[in-house]
């Protein structure tokens, strides 16, 4: 098995692993946060609250309902997560940069975080959410939106100031190298 097998592996055994936090998290809160009163951790500044009913929709509610569009969503974006994943772990064993592996830890709980999200919506119809920010009354939320908030804004500052165009342009490409 050459290392890029082993590195894919480790990618696949990562990736299951933040899965695998979130769903219990989830599990978790519906366990002991289901139909009881609020947990706080930090008075009224952060609790654990169950949200009845569920979330349907996406950040603040948007798209409520629309669980068909969110599936098909998850789907296609995972496709296009795991090419940038590819083309990362082929730049850095071409190039050995740091910022390559920077960037693929960063898309991989990127990805996590849509397939914990995902699961709730196939198994459940909605996603589990708990974690309520109190302070300024955020939306409750769960550790797969962590995952997903985290990873893009890191993303995003690593693509704005560390990789050129032309890296970038070969991190998104779909057609696989030789």
């Amino acid at each position: 098995m050459n290392s890029k097998h082993i590195y894919g592996a480790k990618v696949g055994l990562f990736t299951a692993f933040l899965v695998i936090i979130d769903q219990l998290s989830k599990y978790l809160a519906t366990t002991y946060l289901k139909g009881k009163s609020d947990f706080k951790i930090i008075d009224n500044i952060l609790s654990l609250h169950y949200l009845d009913g569920g979330n349907t929709g996406a950040a603040w509610g948007i798209f409520s309902g629309k669980r068909f569009l969110f599936i098909i969503f998850t789907l296609i974006a995972t496709f296009f997560i795991c090419i940038f994943i590819r083309n990362l772990n082929r730049l850095y064993f071409e190039t050995k940069k740091t910022i390559y592996n920077i960037l693929n830890v960063f898309f991989i709980v990127l990805m996590s975080g849509a397939i914990g999200n995902f699961i709730d919506r196939v198994v459940h119809g909605y996603v589990i959410d708990f974690i309520y920010f109190e302070l300024i009354h955020f939306p409750i939320f769960n550790i797969a939106d962590c995952y997903v908030t985290v990873s893009c804004i890191a993303i995003i500052i690593i693509c704005l100031f560390k990789i050129k165009e032309d890296e970038f342009n070969k991190i998104i490409q779909l057609k696989k190298q030789k």
